[in-house]
Parts: structure tokens; C-alpha cells; sequence
């Protein structure tokens, strides 16, 4: 039997999305290293109990602040692969622009590409890039093989690797002066990549 969800279980709910929100804010302006859990639940309004109830510490409550900026990130990218377009590829490559924009955001860029490593750990920090971005790639690498775009290949490196330059592009587009340029410099040599991954004109597309 399904169990009802009772106002405790939708207060306890809406106190996590408090604090994580909170937190992300926090996180975001001044780094993980420099925000303290009193001034965390002073600003969110809530008891230290309170977010000991939710999580077992800082480093716990920052990982879920991760996650849901990893989760915004997913849904950006999954709305900019859904536009409508005649070349698949260039899909792909709508994907990968709607992702260097969101890791370009101060926000974003401090939480998940500076801070996160450093306090998951790069082994737990590549698990959390994984789960929530390799699916996507998986599946877009998936379609354009099974349709015949890409020459055919083995799809799990392919989809690995593609990740793992996107990441790397990311870190570059945070890191520049001017991160529209550097987006459009990463852009080109994805869109060259991808494009050397084509089924040469004329083979057998099957």
C-alpha cells in the first residue's frame, strides 16, 4: 500500500529545497570554503537541527546543491537538443552550446567547476558529471549511429570522450576573458570533431 504524503513530509520537503537554495546562493557568491553552516540556517530561516535533519553535514548539503545545478543543466541542454533541424549534428552542437552557456554562468561555474571537485573529490565529482551529463551524451550518440550520421563505432568510448571534452571545453569558456569568444572557438572545433565522425558521402549508411 502506497504511503499518503502527510504536512510533515511536505514541510520537511519544502525546508531541503529552502536550504539548498540558500546554500546554492551562498555558495555562489562567496565559495564553499567561506560560508558557514550558521549563516545558512539564519538566512534560510531555520533551526541547526533542522538542516542536521536533512543532511549529515556541510559537505552533504553542498553536494546537493550540485546536484541541482546539475539538474537545471540537463534540462537546458535537453530543451536546446529538442529544437527542430534538418542536420542531427547541428542538434548535437545546440546541445553542447546551451551547456557552455549554463557552465559560463558565475554561478554554475564556481559551484561545479571550482568548488566541487576540490570538496567531493575528483573521483565523486566525475560520478556526479557522469551521471547527469553522460546519459545524454549516450543517447545522442546512440541516435546518430543508428541513423546512420556517424560512421559506425563503438558508442560507450565515443560517448565518454565527447563528455569528457565538453568538460574540458567548459573549463576553458570559464576560464577566459571573454567567454563568448572562447564558446565560439570551442564550438568550431566540436563542430570539427563531430564532423570527422560523419559516414563518408556515398558509404553504405546502414
Amino acid at each position: 500500500m502506497e504511503r499518503k504524503t502527510t504536512k510533515h513530509d511536505l514541510r520537511s520537503a519544502a525546508t531541503r529545497e529552502r536550504l539548498i537554495a540558500v546554500a546554492r546562493t551562498l555558495f555562489a557568491q562567496r565559495g564553499y570554503a567561506d560560508v558557514g553552516t550558521e549563516e545558512i540556517v539564519q538566512t534560510a530561516g531555520v533551526t541547526r537541527g533542522a538542516l542536521y535533519h536533512q543532511f549529515r553535514d556541510k559537505a552533504e548539503l553542498f553536494t546537493a546543491v550540485v546536484e541541482a545545478v546539475e539538474t537545471r543543466i540537463v534540462a537546458e541542454v535537453t530543451a536546446a537538443l529538442a529544437e527542430p533541424t534538418t542536420d542531427p549534428v547541428e542538434r548535437l552542437i545546440s546541445g553542447a552550446r546551451a551547456f557552455l552557456a549554463a557552465c559560463a554562468d558565475p554561478a554554475t561555474e564556481r559551484i561545479v567547476l571550482r568548488d566541487a571537485p576540490a570538496v567531493l573529490g575528483a573521483a565523486r565529482w566525475q560520478e556526479l558529471s557522469e551521471r547527469y551529463g553522460l546519459g545524454l551524451v549516450q543517447q545522442a550518440v546512440h541516435t546518430l549511429l543508428a541513423d546512420g550520421t556517424f560512421a559506425p563505432q563503438p558508442a560507450a568510448p565515443l560517448a565518454r570522450l565527447l563528455l569528457g571534452a565538453l568538460n574540458e571545453a567548459a573549463r576553458y569558456v570559464s576560464a577566459a576573458e571573454d567567454p563568448r569568444a572562447a564558446t565560439e572557438e570551442c564550438l568550431r572545433i566540436i563542430g570539427g570533431m563531430l564532423d570527422g565522425l560523419r559516414t563518408a558521402p556515398g558509404a553504405d549508411r546502414r
